[in-house]
């Protein structure tokens, strides 16, 4: 295969030119981050699962109706997307008081919210991705009010998705946080769901035992993060019940 040419590198994903004009290839990493990549560390087996378990999720939400920029899934760590705009907000879901939110609001963690909040955070690893409220978003031009309410309305169907499919398997959808990118067919403008779904990007606990399955065991030194997000996979069916934990990338094709 001809080398590729790289277009960005993340924290925890390396974006490059993909096949065909208006197309990326996306790989997943080993790497894992926590507090703004004040702390880092290399996962074995981390980026296979990723990538499947946003291949599984994306896959998903395709079926149900809405627009994401996976295409298919080409290898243990690498997928075809459309290329979009990625408007430069981190948009999170909460239906459970958790992080952040409890150290900003003083509300102990797990409390169940009133209804699902939906909140905004400027991509900008400098500042830290500071919250902002919709009238920053406005001001400074990074979305329109009809971005915005297209963005909601995305927000709340993945989140509506995820938690069933969580419930089914015994977890709790604490959070979530999701990336919308514009895509153009011509001069109409839509908005899709970009980036990545997986326990990087979500706080998942088990409804029993409230066991952590994300990447709050990297963060806070609960465990093993590659045996959490193996449990999650086993849980969906992603993987075999009676699959060991990734440390060789062979385990999964």
């Amino acid at each position: 295969m001809a080398r590729r040419k790289k277009i960005y590198e993340g924290k925890a994903k390396i974006l490059y030119e993909g096949p065909e004009p208006g197309t990326i290839v996306q790989y997943f990493k080993d790497d894992a981050t926590a507090f703004n990549a004040q702390k880092k560390d290399v996962i074995e087996g981390k980026g296979v699962l990723n990538n499947r378990l946003s291949e599984f999720f994306m896959t998903g939400l395709a079926q149900i109706g809405v627009p994401t920029h996976f295409i298919k899934r080409i290898n243990m760590r690498e997928q075809l997307c459309r290329s979009c705009e990625i408007i430069p907000l981190e948009v999170i879901v909460r239906n459970y008081a958790a992080g952040s939110m409890s150290t900003r609001l003083g509300i102990e963690e797990g409390t169940q919210l009133p209804r699902p909040i939906v909140e905004y955070c400027y991509k900008d690893d400098a500042l830290g991705d500071p919250l902002v409220t919709e009238e920053h978003i406005a001001a400074f031009g990074w979305a329109s009010q009809q971005d915005m309410d297209d963005i909601l309305s995305l927000a709340l169907r993945v989140n509506d998705f995820l938690s069933g499919v969580m419930l089914a398997v015994g977890i709790k959808l604490v959070d979530f946080k999701i990336e919308i990118g514009r895509v153009y067919d011509g001069d109409f403008q839509r908005l899709i769901v970009a980036d990545e779904i997986s326990p990087d990007s979500c706080r998942l606990w088990d409804m029993e035992t409230g066991q952590k399955l994300d990447k709050d065991v990297f963060r806070r030194d609960l465990g093993n993060l590659t045996d959490a997000y193996t449990e999650v996979a086993r849980r969906l069916g992603v993987l075999p019940k009676n699959a060991s934990p990734i440390t060789k990338p062979t385990l999964i094709n």
